[in-house]
């Protein structure tokens, strides 16, 4: 079992997508994102395997959940750097994302 403690080391943050590219390289459909978590982060990189649930288009200007802590993770040509949340759904991942409108940069609590 985790600890409550264990959570708390996770830093969530509300991020907004500002660009987003099919990733070719990718074993699953993914797209590569970028992800405006504030002016305390900043922009950061994620793969995404969400291509079933989302055209790339519709993605540009989505709030979404990310782990911001966690250290760089190389894949294929890419380096991720930041965990975006997810649900694995019958149709594919469908992203977590906050029910109203938040500045970038708050945190999950």
């Amino acid at each position: 079992m985790a600890a409550f403690d264990d959570f708390e080391k996770l830093d969530i943050r509300v991020g907004e997508i500002v660009r987003a590219e099919v990733f070719e390289k990718a074993k699953r459909p993914a797209y590569k994102l970028w992800v405006d978590f504030g002016e305390e982060i900043g922009t950061k990189k994620s793969s995404a395997q969400i291509a079933d649930c989302y055209d790339k288009g519709e993605l540009i200007g989505k709030q979404v959940l990310g782990v911001v802590n966690f250290p760089p993770r190389q894949i294929a040509d890419f380096m991720s750097e930041v965990l975006i949340l997810g649900v694995y759904a019958k149709q594919g991942v469908v992203l977590v994302q906050p029910e109203q409108a938040v500045r970038k940069g708050d945190r999950l609590g």
